[in-house]
């Protein structure tokens, strides 16, 4: 299991890859369960009222989140390139430039770095 971890403005936001072998959580809309790797995380989004109170980058922010949406891919590296893709999406979501967010990818059972 990795942890892929985006830290930016004062925040983070951490999801999962489920890697082959490994079983990832089955609810509707899961990927197929064949998917070697299985990624799964938060989505958000700012809103004007409402949401849950964050504090990001300095400043009050409302967040609404959506169900965690798993996607399955056949490879570790296209597993990854869509979570550090998603991450940088959720952060530019509430108003942090993309390029500003630090992504690591650690292993779950120790959080190193991989």
């Amino acid at each position: 299991m990795l942890l892929v971890r985006g830290n930016a403005g004062g925040t983070a936001l951490t999801g999962t890859i489920y890697e082959r072998g490994e079983r990832a959580p089955r609810f509707r809309g899961a990927p197929d369960e064949g998917a070697p790797y299985v990624w799964v995380c938060d989505e958000f989004y700012e809103v004007e009222s409402g949401g849950s109170a964050q504090r990001i980058d300095g400043r009050e922010v409302n967040v609404a989140f959506e169900s965690p949406v798993p996607r399955g891919f056949d490879t570790r590296s296209d597993a990854i390139e869509a979570a550090t893709e998603h991450v940088r999406t959720q952060f530019a979501r509430v108003g942090i430039d993309a390029d500003d967010v630090e992504v690591e990818v650690l292993e779950a059972d120790e959080e190193r770095l991989v």
